[in-house]
């Protein structure tokens, strides 16, 4: 294996769930990159993490300085209680980030140069969508794919999926919530080189259910790591009905050990990179 092929953050695995849906299994395959890349982006630097990520670099911020690194730093640090000044958030929030950088590096890792992603939020407590993901035809004159991501840090996969997930997804998929969609995609859409005049023609076809894609991720115990267990977790995802089973998917980052405990180990490693690197 070529050397530059270890500085892929994330291994994924792609699979069949069930006749429903198909599944994408994330572990880390370098924590030290992974850690890199969560920082930069919370730096405002996702486009910096783009460039790493398709040239498979070293992860290093195109710059710093000491206020946007103690800045960065607040957001890995945990604080229960609000206090004034703020010097962290809370572990739930704070993991719910660090989740949402990682299903991105995992969404950039597998798309290819004619896919356009929504830039993940830079902090613990942004709301909104999730993300989206466009992706254009050969010619690049209209979108052939849109996938609209949920993703969820939680104690309870199980009950969130069927009582949150599922429940936005087919409010998504009814088209009712239809203006964020839009001005996303028709922000993707320019990133191509289109004109604003080409990005509105085409960016209706983010509302064609027939080309758009579901992509429900969790961060998961080994305890479902195993086929019966995927399948009980993303069972009644035919609920969004009239699309292809490729068309819903179920992403899982496995990771060692309990799941808090595991978020606190990187969280500890971002902030030490963070502490280390040079002000440029």
């Amino acid at each position: 294996m070529p050397a530059a092929q270890h500085l892929k953050a994330l291994k994924i695995v792609s699979f069949p769930i069930d006749d429903d849906c198909v599944g994408s299994k994330w572990t880390v395959a370098n924590e030290d990159q992974l850690a890199g890349l969560i920082a930069t982006i919370v730096m405002g630097q996702a486009m910096q993490a783009e460039h790493i990520i398709e040239s498979l670099l070293p992860a290093v911020p195109a710059f710093t300085n000491e206020a946007l690194k103690q800045e960065a730093i607040i957001k890995f640090t945990v604080q229960e209680v609000k206090q004034s000044p703020r010097v962290g958030y809370p572990r739930v929030h704070r993991d719910g980030l660090i989740f949402e950088l990682i299903s991105w590096i995992a969404a950039k890792q597998v798309s290819g140069d004619r896919c356009f992603l929504k830039d993940p939020h830079t902090s613990a407590t942004s709301q909104g969508l999730d993300g989206i993901m466009i992706e254009l035809s050969n010619d690049r004159s209209e979108i052939s794919k849109s996938t609209i991501f949920e993703d969820k840090c939680v104690e309870s996969p199980r009950n969130t999926f069927t009582q949150k997930v599922i429940p936005g997804f087919l409010d998504r998929h009814s088209n009712t919530r239809n203006a964020e969609l839009i001005a996303a995609a028709a922000n993707l859409i320019k990133m191509s080189g289109a004109s604003n005049a080409q990005a509105m023609n085409m960016v209706n076809k983010v509302m064609d259910n027939s080309c758009r894609h579901y992509r429900a991720g969790f961060a998961l115990t080994q305890t479902f790591d195993d086929e019966e267990a995927q399948k009980s977790l993303f069972k009644g995802y035919n609920k969004i009905n009239d699309i292809n089973q490729d068309q819903r998917i179920g992403a899982s980052l496995i990771v060692n050990g309990e799941l808090r405990d595991w978020f606190d180990t990187l969280a500890d490693k971002i902030v030490r990179y963070i502490q280390n690197l040079e002000v440029a």
